[in-house]
């Protein structure tokens, strides 16, 4: 029996970099299980500040209703191109647990990075989210694809 090789790479300096590149961007599909169990995503704002993931969501939403009963998640980042094949453009998974965070304490440094949420962070039905990442999958395109702990996250 011819045994079976791994499609991922071992990480390296280029993986971090592109990984480190994917994680500035300002939005993320995340995928929650709803009521029944099903997947459900929708995209949400994204922050990866001082090593961690973080989002400012409504309590009026499904996802968080969906988070608040199973906090299991996982956010999708990256945007293809406007040309190519999208399957060839850089994709970061990041499977996490969503837990909610001091949004008065994050106040400041949240709004620094992300100014236009001034207009909605005070709102009381907004709370902050912090997605604790327990791995990712890096898909640098077709024959890139890296396991990431989430120390090659730092």
């Amino acid at each position: 029996m011819a045994e079976k090789t791994s499609p991922f790479r071992p990480v390296d300096d280029e993986a971090r970099e592109l990984t480190a590149r994917l994680l500035t961007e300002t939005h993320a599909a995340l995928a929650v299980l709803d009521e029944t169990g099903a997947p459900n995503v929708t995209r949400i704002a994204f922050l990866w500040m001082d090593g961690a993931a973080y989002s400012l969501i409504s309590t009026l939403s499904d996802h968080t209703q969906a988070l608040d009963a199973d906090p299991r998640c996982s956010l999708l980042l990256g945007v293809p191109g406007d040309k190519g094949d999208p399957l060839t453009h850089p994709r970061l998974t990041l499977s996490a647990q969503a837990t909610v965070a001091d949004k008065a304490a994050l106040r400041d440094a949240y709004l620094a990075h992300r100014p236009k949420a001034q207009l909605y962070y005070d709102f009381t039905d907004f709370r902050v989210v912090q997605f604790s990442i327990q791995h990712g999958m890096l898909n640098g395109g077709f024959g890139k694809a890296f396991r990431l702990s989430p120390k090659d996250l730092m």
